[in-house]
């Protein structure tokens, strides 16, 4: 409780130095109170849902909860854009009124040190107001906005028979944040319209409980491909952000979540491997545990998910956290030739110009955090995700279904 009340009251203190910039540009009573009762209608919201309501005490984002986090996020990002504003402009005053009283120059007219605040508070509330509309876009429309991202990878050392083969990655579900079964049908089947000759998923199915799946269960099971679906854990899947009343709870529940993807025709791999053959040559899915820097689990053995391959094998590798690449894949003695990858969503919001920019909070903890990577030879792709957690919604960084297709020779396309 005592974190909510000091949360509450950081919050209130950016409020009340925001809604100077609303005081500046008007002086209608009206406009005040809209301010004030938008406000605490978040606020209030998000602290009965987090700490009143009956199921506060489970530490699950239900997709309510995640709303109510997310408005507060619409309103509090523009707030604290505006008070880096007034920030500037009050410590720009405060320099200028120490400088004449140092040199004892005259006071500057108030009239148009006023006409500055207000020109200063106009342009600020105008660029708060992208943040603003774009995270309430990213809730209604973007957080179903799927795209399909095509990349083409030529390897000198292909095994000749798979020249043109073609795989689809999903990566974080999420599924128990979503609330649109006809979004998620028409998602999968644009997965399926693919046609690709695999589908891949690299982790984190649920956000804590195994029952999340169970209502989408038979969406997933639609999911077709030839040569199979291949999945892996990420870290949201064991279940580690729920205090579990045993620890037998706990692992009865990872059970029933690998059993349920099993049932969807999933062929979920805990550090271990398997083997796609055309006409006598072969290629290598393995497949990690979560493997992650920082705090996250680190179940992942490389060694153990690649015991019975040979070291010429050409070989996909799922893991779910990208950092798992450079800290162990890339300098690993065998050569993986391309790693796929989830885990860090693009943080659902940035910038993207395809070719030219791309830019999200994300890459500021991951050194991949979206798309392809290349190093010693070797490739990561890290998928964006499907799905959404916390934030219910992406504005720029959309959820993702790659398709990669694998050429024989040359360089990459």
């Amino acid at each position: 409780m005592l974190q909510w009340l000091i949360f509450i009251l950081v919050y209130l203190i950016i409020d009340y130095y925001a809604f100077q910039s609303v005081k500046t540009i008007t002086k209608k009573r009206v406009v005040y109170a809209l301010y004030w009762v938008l406000s605490g209608l978040v606020i209030g919201n998000l602290f009965y849902q987090m700490v009143l309501n009956a199921d506060a005490a489970v530490r699950v984002l239900t997709p309510v909860k995640s709303y109510a986090f997310g408005f507060v996020l619409s309103v509090f990002v523009p707030k604290v854009i505006l008070i880096f504003f007034l920030i500037g402009e009050d410590a720009i005053r405060l320099l200028r009124a120490l400088y004449r009283k140092i040199v004892g120059a005259k006071t500057q007219q108030s009239g148009f040190m006023a006409s500055r605040r207000k020109f200063i508070s106009r342009l600020a509330l105008g660029i708060a107001a992208l943040p603003f509309g774009a995270l309430l876009y990213g809730m209604y429309k973007g957080k179903y906005n799927f795209k399909v991202l095509t990349y083409t990878l030529t390897f000198n050392d292909l095994p000749k028979a798979f020249d043109g083969y073609k795989i689809t990655q999903i990566s974080d579900v999420h599924a128990g944040s979503f609330d649109d079964p006809e979004k998620i049908d028409y998602a999968i089947n644009l997965i399926n319209k693919q046609k690709s000759d695999a589908i891949l998923f690299t982790g984190d199915m649920v956000n804590n409980f195994a029952n999340e799946m169970k209502p989408w269960a038979p969406n997933f099971g639609k999911l077709q491909a030839k040569d199979g679906i291949f999945s892996i854990l990420g870290n949201h899947d064991y279940g580690d952000y729920v205090d579990w009343s045993s620890q037998a709870k706990k692992e009865e529940n990872l059970k029933e979540l690998i059993t349920l993807q099993k049932n969807m025709g999933f062929d979920v791999l805990l550090n271990e491997s398997r083997f796609i053959e055309r006409q006598g040559e072969r290629i290598a899915i393995v497949g990690v545990e979560n493997w992650g820097e920082g705090g996250f689990k680190k179940a992942g053995d490389l060694k153990k998910a690649s015991a019975a391959l040979n070291p010429n094998d050409f070989k996909i590798l799922l893991s779910h956290d990208p950092s798992h690449w450079e800290a162990k894949v890339v300098d690993d003695h065998y050569h993986y030739h391309l790693t796929l990858s989830g885990h860090t969503h693009g943080m659902q919001f940035g910038i993207e110009i395809p070719g030219w920019f791309k830019w999200s909070p994300a890459s500021f903890r991951y050194n991949q955090w979206a798309g392809i990577y290349r190093k010693k030879e070797q490739y990561i792709n890290v998928n964006r995700g499907f799905g959404y957690l916390a934030y219910p919604g992406r504005f720029g960084i959309w959820p993702e279904i790659t398709v990669i297709e694998l050429k024989k020779g040359g360089v990459v396309a």
